[in-house]
């Protein structure tokens, strides 16, 4: 391998494009080398971003910025468009429960329970697929996602009978596990861990905008479609579904594989974009490496193949069931809310038409607070305050709503409506630095991907009981299912900080007995 030191690009200094991209690709072609070899991986880190100096050795902080404000605008958003149609999807059937679903179908409470439920269960057996991510390009799974849901969810539109949508709900669930859960570790192949809170509370941010784009939509819909040829509930779940068959096709040919693959950067950005992701890359390496070494076995490229050690550390790492049991009892608030909200507003004695409009705001609010919350987090490189703040915040919507029947507080109404605001911006704010924490305390990229998947295995049971919090018997104050929401906020709290706790002990000790490596880089740290 070349021992030639890298060119830096000093301000005031001008260098031929020619020559800089020969120096680029012969470091880039070095460092593969080293990392597919096994060796000199300290001379490649030594170049990448070991240090603030380092970090800029090939390319400027200006090239810098102008490549992670194209990736926010071409990437994250476009990873936002899926996932609040993937999220429109899933939870529309709220909105069609009070727009005539559940009175032409004949639908028992029991029935439309088992109906959420039908999602879910499918969605928490097929969680394993985040996998996929590691083992198939890009832009073939995700597009193949994006068909998937698009077709059950328009066929959601012309069913005549309960099991019929229930099997459509199931399969739903199926085509939504394969690509909203990985989401985080996909984007962890362009942002580094400082960065991912940002980034995965931009498109879990179209979570809330979904809720409330739907519960508008379907307001237009059934306000000016009642007494029409096509039930209301039906164009809803048609214009809703469709369009993501249409989206799909455009998905293959525009989604990256890796910062290599972007077509919608330059040549010179690209290579950029793989150059600040080295640092990480080796990281990841690395632990794997000696994973795999320790069993005797090799290692394959990034996004190639799965290192079974690594698997199997953090199946077995207890810190990885605490943020699985967190996003348990936040996914208990996150599954039931949305999709019982319109019926919730109802009941407080709004007609239909005004309930699916009043639906939307709450979410509508919910939405620049989970991003004031992710970007904080990325800022101070925290996780624990915000997401302690989060929680509690959705606790006290939540304590607020439990404690509004006319047997303890007798609030009034419009107050009820208000308490819906906190209890909504919390648990959306929360999920989003759950996932980021859950990604950020894996060292490889296939501990990244497992962690994931365990997170969703273990989080995702949460819907199983969120979804039966509000039987119609509760209503119009649903004191069990707000109690029990309430409670599950102030666990996340608790979890929370039971964490920190755990990750800080850790982080001493990791501090005492090898506080630098070979090359003069930090031990891989957590962060709090």
């Amino acid at each position: 391998m070349s021992n030639k030191p890298p060119l830096r690009r000093e301000e005031g200094t001008e260098f031929e494009e020619e020559d800089q991209d020969k120096e680029d690709a012969e470091l880039l072609e070095d460092q593969e080398e080293g990392l597919e070899d096994g060796e000199g991986v300290g001379s490649a880190r030594c170049r990448g971003r070991g240090s603030v100096g380092e970090r800029f050795t090939l390319y400027s902080p200006e090239e810098e910025r102008k490549v992670l404000k194209r990736l926010d605008w071409r990437l994250v958003a476009f990873m936002a468009l899926l996932y609040m149609m993937s999220f429109l999807d899933r939870s529309n059937i709220g909105n069609a429960r009070i727009a005539g679903l559940e009175s032409d179908l004949q639908l028992t409470s029991s029935q439309y329970d088992w109906l959420l439920t039908a999602f879910y269960a499918t969605y928490i057996m097929f969680e394993w697929m985040v996998l996929l991510y590691r083992l198939i390009p890009a832009h073939i799974h995700i597009s193949l996602c994006i068909l998937s849901w698009g077709v059950i969810a328009s066929l959601q539109s012309v069913v005549t009978s309960y099991r019929i949508l229930l099997v459509l709900r199931a399969l739903l669930g199926i085509g939504e596990a394969a690509f909203g859960p990985g989401l985080p570790f996909y984007l962890s192949f362009f942002f580094r861990r400082d960065e991912l809170a940002y980034r995965t509370g931009l498109f879990i941010s179209a979570a809330p905008l979904a809720t409330s784009f739907a519960s508008s939509l379907a307001w237009l819909i059934t306000k000016f479609s009642e007494g029409g040829p096509i039930a209301p509930w039906r164009l809803l779940f048609l214009v809703e579904g469709f369009p993501s068959v249409l989206v799909a096709a455009f998905a293959w040919g525009y989604i990256p594989d890796s910062p290599e693959t972007a077509r919608f950067l330059t040549k010179r950005e690209r290579k950029v974009a793989a150059l600040r992701m080295q640092d990480e890359r080796e990281t990841e390496a690395e632990v794997e490496a000696e994973a795999a070494m320790s069993e005797k076995m090799g290692i394959g490229r990034r996004q190639s193949r799965l290192s079974l050690p690594e698997i199997r550390r953090t199946l077995v790492d207890p810190k990885s069931y605490l943020t699985a049991l967190m996003f348990f009892n936040c996914n208990v608030a996150f599954s039931s809310l949305p999709v019982f909200l319109p019926t919730i507003i109802n009941d407080m004695g709004h007609s239909p038409v005004t309930s699916q409009l009043l639906s939307a705001f709450p979410s509508l609010l919910a939405f620049p607070i989970l991003l004031i919350s992710a970007h904080l987090s990325d800022r101070s490189a925290s996780r624990s305050p915000y997401l302690v703040f989060t929680s509690l915040l959705g606790f006290l919507g939540y304590t607020i709503l439990a404690l509004s029947s006319p047997s303890v507080l007798a609030l009034p109404s419009w107050l009820r409506y208000v308490a819906i605001f906190p209890a909504t911006a919390g648990f959306f704010s929360s999920i989003t630095l759950i996932i980021s924490w859950n990604l950020n305390n894996q060292a490889s990229a296939t501990g990244k991907g497992a962690g994931l998947a365990l997170l969703n295995i273990v989080g995702q049971c949460g819907p199983l009981l969120g979804t039966r919090l509000y039987p119609k018997k509760d209503a119009p104050y649903y004191t069990t299912g707000m109690t029990v929401c309430a409670s599950c906020m102030a666990a996340v709290a608790i979890l929370a900080l039971g964490l920190r706790l755990v990750l800080r002990i850790q982080n001493e000790k990791r501090k005492k007995t090898s506080p630098y490596d070979g090359d003069g880089k930090a031990e891989f740290l957590y962060i709090l």
